[in-house]
């Protein structure tokens, strides 16, 4: 088995079709690890994708801090590319957060 060195960081990716309960599943999952959710849907970007969308309830946000939701306007460009940028600047914006002892 392989050992993380201290400075290492683990990103889980939870995946699966839609509906089959992904959004509660990540949530108990963050809390259980002290951790923030990056949100991977194409449509979450989006301000106002709220119907049709899996983007968490503001009651789910609260509960444990999302990224990458709400941040355009409907029609604003966003590519795939830029989809990748904003999630890895996520990453290591998170990953600047965690202190080791």
């Amino acid at each position: 088995m392989t050992q993380l060195a201290p400075t290492s960081q683990l990103v889980l990716a939870l995946l699966g079709p839609t509906a089959s309960g992904k959004t509660a599943f990540s949530i108990e999952i963050a809390k259980a690890l002290n951790a923030e959710i990056i949100a991977l849907d194409s449509t979450t970007p989006y301000q106002q994708f709220n119907i049709g969308s899996s983007k968490p309830s503001p009651s789910e946000q609260k509960q444990v801090r999302h990224h990458l939701i709400d941040l355009l306007e409907p029609g604003a460009p966003f590519s795939a590319f830029d989809f990748v940028k904003k999630a890895d600047e996520a990453i290591q914006e998170l990953q600047l957060e965690i202190k080791f002892p």
